[in-house]
């Protein structure tokens, strides 16, 4: 049987980037950090900013590839700092896709049963800083998700 012309799959929504945005904020607020905040789909598109007031502007870019790289190769960008050194396996990448392509921490993808949906970008901080920011956002649309899934299994009772 020959391959499907296409294939369904989940798709990160604008509710859902929203709600990241909002816990990425309160995280960041909780840090006493401004950050940039940008949230993509499975597309590699931007669905949400937020640039709170005090992060830094020559962090919305970062933020934006940050949130960019994590969806479009399906993982943390800070998996790529070991890699990225001269003679790492990943040596150069960050000159890829236009420059846009990161290898500082602060991008977390959102997979959902097993597909990356999209991502969340974060910039102002440290890395770790960013990265926590992200991950609060990150969380947020995977709880909503689990209480989705359970109102469901409920209904069908």
């Amino acid at each position: 049987m020959p391959d499907p012309l296409t294939t369904p799959h989940p798709v990160l929504t604008l509710s859902a980037a929203r709600l990241a945005t909002a816990a990425s904020e309160r995280k960041a607020h909780s840090l006493g950090i401004p950050m940039n905040i940008a949230i993509v789909d499975s597309t590699l598109h931007l669905l949400s900013f937020s640039r709170m007031p005090g992060a830094k502007l020559t962090s919305i870019d970062i933020a934006v590839n940050k949130a960019f790289t994590a969806a479009g190769h399906r993982q943390g960008t800070h998996l790529y700092k070991e890699a990225v050194w001269p003679g790492g396996a990943a040596y150069g990448i960050d000159k890829s896709n236009g420059g846009r392509f990161t290898v500082i921490g602060g991008g977390l993808p959102v997979v959902v049963e097993g597909v990356c949906v999209g991502a969340v970008g974060c910039s102002t901080g440290t890395p770790a800083q960013d990265q926590e920011v992200a991950q609060a956002g990150v969380d947020a649309v995977m709880e909503e998700l689990r209480k989705e899934k359970g109102r469901q299994g409920r209904a069908k009772l």
